[in-house]
């Protein structure tokens, strides 16, 4: 808990427009830290440090910032389109939160029933909406091939976040930012950011999910740039998802929302859109909930994220609905589409 409020306050330090005075005394380690990312890169580059190649082509769906922005509904978006056009995708994960790939060569496949303390939230979400294979491992190269070996039917990857493991090689990739944009523009532990702007340019698409900042949208001045939006309007109940209400039935009660993902507000928007009154309850990124964590909700209703979800459902909740989202993402002016450009890169022509 007390790590968790930690990065709750350093993610608020981190996302103000300049450099709060706070953050000044971690300046040097965010130098020490720079200078790792480039000799890492470097060695990775010059082959010094080994990387591997799939028999089949891999997309990352990534970020250069810390915390949740929108990876996975994208993720879920891409393989669905896949299908559609023939493709038989399969996705992999570190399964960040789970005990599964918590150790060097912890690789576990993902089900619909999988523990979300042993596989992670995310990937369990994966598992239940995307209907691919899905298996999760702190080294994406072992989980990639335990994907393949156990369905060698499966022709592309999709990895969800792994932008920074380049231990696996990679055919595309894709980067997300939310409207958050780089916060300060530092790096870690000064700023939310993992690499600087610039590796944006070896990237083959830019997505954002909320409007655009300016900062990282001059740095990626040279690379495609979308727009995502997820909507949803239907309510699934937490326990029995065949049940559904929409918000004009929720209207009129004591409603309480509560958000573990990387910018609850975002989350708390959606509601407020559909007209809901409510109050706010937001948790750390990957929260483990318990009974106590919830207490406050006894004399209403809980709205929550589907990615909060598949860890509530075995509580012992009151009335709890769950909002599914869905992304949705634009063309450019000229009409060329986000797939379209996947699929140029996994071609191998040369992007418009």
């Amino acid at each position: 808990m007390f790590s968790s409020r930690i990065a709750q306050f350093l993610s608020l330090l981190w996302y103000r427009q300049h450099l709060s005075r706070l953050l000044w005394p971690l300046l040097p380690l965010s130098w020490f830290f720079s200078l790792i990312v480039l000799l890492r890169r470097v060695l990775y580059r010059t082959a010094f440090i080994t990387s591997h190649r799939l028999p089949v082509p891999v997309i990352i769906v990534g970020n250069l910032t810390v915390g949740g922005n929108g990876k996975t509904p994208l993720v879920l978006w891409l393989v669905e389109r896949l299908r559609d056009e023939g493709w038989e995708p399969g996705i992999i994960s570190r399964g960040y939160g789970g005990t599964a790939g918590g150790t060097a060569k912890g690789v576990r496949s993902v089900g619909p029933t999988s523990p979300s303390a042993e596989v992670g939230d995310e990937p369990l979400l994966l598992a239940r909406r995307s209907g691919v294979p899905v298996f999760v491992g702190r080294d994406r190269v072992a989980a990639g091939r335990a994907l393949l070996t156990a369905h060698p039917a499966c022709n592309v990857i999709v990895s969800d976040d792994g932008l920074q493991h380049y231990r696996l090689q990679r055919s595309v990739e894709v980067v997300v930012f939310d409207g958050r944009g780089a916060g300060n523009g530092h790096l870690l532990p000064v700023g939310p950011l993992r690499e600087p702007l610039h590796r944006l340019s070896s990237a083959a698409a830019l997505v954002w999910n909320g409007l655009p900042e300016l900062s990282v949208a001059r740095a990626a001045c040279g690379v495609l740039q979308f727009s995502m939006s997820l909507g949803g309007e239907r309510f699934l109940a937490l326990t029995d998802q065949s049940q559904c209400c929409v918000a004009d039935s929720l209207r009129g009660k004591r409603l309480y929302a509560m958000a573990g993902i990387g910018h609850p507000a975002r989350f708390f928007s959606q509601l407020k859109k559909l007209g809901l009154e409510f109050e706010e309850h937001p948790f750390p990124d990957h929260h483990v909930y318990s009974m106590n964590d919830l207490a406050f909700a006894h004399d209403g209703v809980l709205l929550m994220t589907e990615k909060d979800a598949v860890k509530c459902a075995a509580l012992a909740l009151g009335e709890a609905w769950v909002l599914p989202v869905k992304a949705s993402i634009q063309n450019l002016p000229d009409g060329t589409g986000l797939l379209e450009t996947i699929l140029e890169k996994l071609n191998g022509r040369a992007l418009a």
